[in-house]
């Protein structure tokens, strides 16, 4: 099927119609408006409340329309019902990013949406944005409800140093953490009634590096009642969210002892961690990292500038498997760690990353920011690249390398081995000799090898 428009050469033929099965849906918090061919109902365009029983009704008027795949934007969270219905009822969903979608300006109704969502999807011109299986999905709820959990009890943090400077006590400015061991000690003796700073102080742990003196003058303030109750309440609150995050972390682990097993952890046990591990308070409460292992079949932990939360991260987001991305460059293009070039008439305006709030885009660039240190052949790479490039472009830079290594790792499944880099070390090795070797020159001097 064809459509014709009118133009200035005439009568010009349109995009042809791919698939006349499809649908286009608006949605909105209370109403969704759907859109189906003409030629399937005498009413083409309808509008259906919110409520369950209206989304199966929604459902069942498309499958009378005889419809096989409907488009919609991915708007909030409003989608999933809707989402999870029709995939029920056997009918495809390509679900769009907004951005790619946008109508004509002055033309902006929920009407002309549904429908402009249904013509392109019948031509072809949407593509389905990335969803993981159903499990992952799951997993991916309560993992980014356990980061919401997190950040609420670092709030509560925040409340109890705000009650602390109000009282001019400057506990949390001479410990490094206010609520590790020494200062929740410290906290809960306050609040018992204790006001001698000696007997505070004599509270802290042995491995505080600030002295007994400086805390006793720390522990010297106002306490005046209203700020004692707000302190109180602050650090009852931030307890609560550790025995949610506790209680959270028992479902996670239910969920990932469902999902098979890639590997025979008996038979192929997972290596020692190089460096000892030091636990932190917003850990899992379990071994994250050999059931990461056991899941994925390879230790993606043993590439440097990754741990466990960051594979964690990687498994919520994508899931097992990678196959739905046809290439590495493909992947890291997903990422946003791509350039976007943006050109016009022939010129380059603008070459940049584009933005984006995918979490394993944030995760990747952490462990990228956090090779600074690294012996590795990675940290090598993220100096270089720093002193080249700069901080910004050398953090991207390593997160495409790690998007790209961890690619490969979960196509293959094959451990990571970092002699593989030592062919490019040595390039590396001679490119920067014969530099300097040009440098010495230009300025006079020579270079002469040390006696081995």
């Amino acid at each position: 099927m064809k459509h014709k428009r009118a133009g200035r050469g005439g009568a010009v033929p349109s995009l042809e119609c791919i698939e006349p099965n499809a649908a286009g849906i608006d949605v909105g918090a209370r109403e969704i408006y759907v859109a189906v061919p003409a030629n399937r109902d005498p009413k083409p365009v309808r509008c259906f409340s919110t409520f369950t029983q209206d989304l199966q009704a929604l459902a069942a008027w498309l499958l009378a329309c005889r419809i096989r795949t409907v488009a919609m934007e991915s708007t909030g969270v409003y989608w999933i019902p809707l989402f999870q219905i029709l995939e029920a009822a056997g009918i495809e969903v390509c679900l769009v990013n907004s951005r790619h979608v946008k109508h004509v300006p002055g033309r902006k109704s929920d009407v002309l949406d549904c429908q402009w969502l249904q013509y392109l999807h019948s031509v072809g011109l949407l593509r389905a944005s990335f969803r993981p299986e159903d499990v992952i999905c799951q997993i991916r709820s309560l993992l980014r409800h356990r980061d919401g959990l997190v950040e609420m009890a670092a709030q509560h943090v925040q409340h109890m140093q705000k009650a602390l400077s109000q009282m001019n006590l400057q506990l949390h400015h001479v410990l490094s953490d206010l609520t590790g061991q020494s200062g929740l000690a410290m906290l809960d003796a306050i609040l018992a009634g204790e006001r001698d700073p000696r007997v505070l102080a004599e509270l802290r742990d042995g491995r505080v590096k600030a002295s007994a003196e400086t805390i006793v003058q720390a522990l010297v303030g106002d306490y005046r009642r209203e700020h004692l109750f707000t302190l109180h309440q602050s650090l009852q609150a931030y307890r609560y969210y550790h025995q949610l995050l506790a209680a959270c972390d028992q479902e996670i682990e239910a969920y990932l002892r469902e999902l098979d097993s890639k590997i025979d952890v008996e038979q192929n046990p997972l290596a020692p961690e190089p460096k000892p591990h030091r636990p932190r308070k917003n850990e899992f409460r379990f071994d994250l990292r050999s059931e990461l292992y056991r899941i994925l079949g390879v230790d993606l932990t043993a590439v440097p500038g990754l741990n466990a939360l960051s594979v964690h991260t990687l498994l919520g987001e994508i899931g097992r498997d990678v196959s739905r991305f046809p290439s590495a460059a493909a992947f890291a293009s997903w990422l946003g760690l791509c350039p976007q070039a943006d050109k016009s008439g022939g010129k380059v305006l603008s070459a940049k990353t584009r933005r984006t709030k995918n979490r394993l885009n944030r995760s990747l660039r952490l462990a990228a920011q956090a090779l600074h240190r690294s012996h590795s052949y990675l940290g090598d790479y993220y100096r270089r690249m720093r002193s080249r490039l700069g901080a910004p472009k050398a953090i991207t830079a390593t997160a495409h390398k790690l998007a790209r290594i961890v690619f490969h790792l979960l196509r293959t499944g094959e451990a990571y081995n970092e002699s593989i880099f030592a062919a490019e070390e040595q390039r590396c090795r001679v490119r920067t000799e014969h530099r300097l070797r040009r440098h010495a020159r230009q300025l006079g001097y020579d270079l002469v090898p040390l006696p081995a």
